[in-house]
């Protein structure tokens, strides 16, 4: 099974970028739909951002036009881009994969990375 780690995460100050990257051990071709979930201390893990092998792409009102999420099928990465951030984007960051492999569905998580915004 495909292993996914995120990382890239870290302090920053409100106002400042960080991109997030999460790496696959292998191909990442079979995950129909790519993700990032974010989980905030004492909240339930949301939705981020998604996107599809054919490159569509959906974001939570709360990230848009802050937030650009890619992923590079060649390289079996995928990125975010997180700009313009704010103390109310601290959380645990998950990246995540959904699609059909060889032996059907399947649903991958990565380890999850910290993103905390202070001053």
């Amino acid at each position: 099974q495909v292993q996914l780690v995120d990382s890239g995460g870290g302090l920053v100050q409100p106002g400042g970028s960080l991109r997030l990257s999460c790496a696959a051990s292998g191909s990442i071709s079979s995950y129909s739909v790519m993700g990032w979930f974010r989980q905030a201390p004492g909240k339930q893990r949301e939705l981020v951002a998604s996107i599809t092998n054919g490159g569509s792409t959906k974001y939570a009102d709360s990230v848009k036009d802050r937030f650009t999420i890619s992923r590079d099928n060649a390289k079996n990465t995928m990125f975010l881009q997180m700009n313009s951030l704010k103390v109310e984007d601290t959380a645990v960051y998950y990246c995540n994969g959904k699609g059909i492999g060889s032996r059907g569905y399947i649903n991958s998580w990565g380890q999850g990375t910290q993103v905390t915004i202070s001053s």
